[in-house]
């Protein structure tokens, strides 16, 4: 039971349009498919992985259900707003995290493909591990 991988990050936009342009023309990412979800985003891909996920600033909620919040880049992170990884075992995490006295939420993406738990760090950093079923 362990993670595997980065999967991918996410930027919270103040600009959607104009973030999404500058990783597609000037970076060289692609605008891929993305799940249904129910708020303005998009997903690009590098070589058929999708590595950034752009989500709308004045959406509410993020991944954590919190409410999106445009942090001064002067002051830490930035636009940044979570770290995912690839993961095995969904219902073992989730025990050791239970067991632990950890503080996380779980969701199943629409599509039921995918199980995911979130988990923020110590440092209020959210973390994000994939289970794909």
């Amino acid at each position: 039971m362990t993670v595997k991988a980065l999967e991918h990050v996410t930027i919270r936009c103040g600009q959607l349009q104009r973030t999404r342009d500058f990783y597609c023309q000037m970076i060289g990412l692609t605008e891929g498919e993305r799940p249904a979800f129910p708020f303005r985003g998009h997903w690009l891909y590098v070589g058929g992985v999708p590595v950034i996920h752009l989500v709308e600033a004045a959406d509410h909620g993020g991944a954590w259900g919190r409410e999106a919040e445009m942090p001064d880049p002067a002051e830490g992170t930035g636009a940044f707003d979570h770290v995912a990884f690839h993961g095995e075992d969904f219902e073992a995490m989730r025990a050791r995290l239970a067991a632990a006295g950890v503080n996380f939420r779980e969701r199943i993406v629409p599509g039921g493909r995918l199980k995911q738990l979130f988990v923020p760090d110590p440092e209020g950093v959210l973390v994000e591990i994939n289970f794909r079923t």
